[in-house]
C-alpha cells in the first residue's frame, strides 16, 4: 500500500543561545514527508523531532496544543532552540481529533510490545512470543535501550492516536526491527480502544 504522508512545516520559534547550526528565530523548513529532512536543517534537531514528525504522519493529535495537528519541541543541545511543527497538508491517514472539551490532561494508553520474530542471537535473550506492557510513554525496566529507541516513535504515535491503515489491526505496527543486525522484529499494539471522536 503506497501512502501519501502529510507535509509538515517546522518553524524556529525561539533561539536562546547561539545555535551551532546557525538557526535563527523565524526560520522554517518543509518536510515533504517525515522521511525527508529538508536541506539545511539540523540533524541533531531532527533526532529530537523525529517521534513528533512520525506521530503527526500517522494521524496523531495533540489535544494540549491549540492546533491538535501540531506540537512544540525543544533542541536536545541544552534547549537552545524551540521548534513548532505543524501539518500544512494532510496525507492519506485520517487524523484522530480529540474533543477538547473532554480533554482534561494526560491520557496514557496501554500498549503491548511483543516479539514477533527472532532471526538470530539477542543479547537480551528475547524469544518469539515474549511480551511487555507499556503505559503511555513510560519505559520498561531492564528493556534493551537500542530496541526501545527504535520502538519509541511508534509508542509515541500510538499513545496520541496514530494508526497504521496498512496493517490488519490499524492500532498495531508489526514491522519494528531491532537495529542490532535485525535479529528481532517487534509488534506494537495499542491495547486501549482508540478514543471515539
Amino acid at each position: 500500500m503506497q501512502i501519501k504522508f502529510p507535509r509538515i512545516k517546522v518553524t524556529v520559534k525561539n533561539v536562546y543561545e547561539e545555535c551551532h547550526h546557525g538557526l535563527k528565530k523565524g526560520d522554517s523548513f518543509i518536510f515533504e514527508d517525515f522521511t525527508k529532512t529538508p536541506a539545511g536543517f539540523c540533524e541533531g534537531a531532527t533526532s529530537a523531532l523525529f517521534p513528533c514528525l512520525y506521530a503527526l504522519s500517522f494521524g496523531a493529535c495533540f489535544p494540549f496544543e491549540e492546533n491538535q495537528r501540531s506540537i512544540h519541541t525543544t533542541c536536545p543541545d541544552g534547549g537552545k532552540v524551540d521548534f513548532f511543527s505543524e501539518v500544512i497538508e494532510e496525507g492519506d491517514i485520517k487524523p484522530c481529533f480529540v474533543d477538547k472539551e473532554k480533554h482534561t490532561g494526560p491520557n496514557p494508553k496501554k500498549m503491548v510490545i511483543s516479539v514477533d520474530e527472532v532471526k538470530g542471537k539477542c543479547f537480551y535473550n528475547y524469544k518469539q512470543g515474549d511480551s511487555f506492557e507499556v503505559e503511555g510513554l513510560r519505559t520498561i525496566e531492564g528493556f534493551c535501550g537500542a530496541a526501545y529507541h527504535t520502538l519509541f516513535p511508534v509508542l509515541f504515535a500510538l499513545n496520541f492516536g496514530g494508526t497504521y491503515p496498512f496493517e490488519e489491526n490499524i492500532n498495531s505496527l508489526s514491522t519494528v526491527t531491532c537495529p542490532d543486525g535485525g535479529n528481532i522484529r517487534f509488534k506494537v499494539t495499542r491495547a486501549d480502544k482508540k478514543e471515539e471522536q
